[in-house]
């Protein structure tokens, strides 16, 4: 379906829904919270109704979490979503090391 000219329907081509720098970043930031809450991927997966599985490749960057999946494992790690976010954008800027992301 056309809608104008040179308008079309759908994602233009050659984009992508993946962000590999933004999934490894947010990954690295997850990361960080859990281990510094001395929280194991399965009791995070438990705690926000996840698979284990599925936590992993987020922290590896494998999969770049909807907005629903973030604030779930903000809510999981007792922490605010927009801190989990702009941790990610700082990772991103190279303004914080992901080992050191609070």
């Amino acid at each position: 379906m056309v809608l104008g000219p040179n308008i079309r329907i759908g994602r233009p081509f050659g984009s992508a829904s993946f962000e590999p720098e933004s999934a490894r970043a947010f990954g690295a930031v997850l990361r960080h919270h859990r281990t510094v809450k001395g929280v194991s991927q399965e009791a995070l997966a438990h705690l926000a109704s996840m698979e284990r599985a599925h936590i992993g490749r987020i922290e590896r960057g494998e999969n770049q979490p909807s907005l629903g999946i973030v604030l779930k494992l903000a809510d999981a790690l007792g922490c605010d979503a927009g801190q989990l976010v702009s941790e990610t954008v700082q990772v991103i800027k190279n303004e914080t090391p992901a080992s050191s992301a609070r």
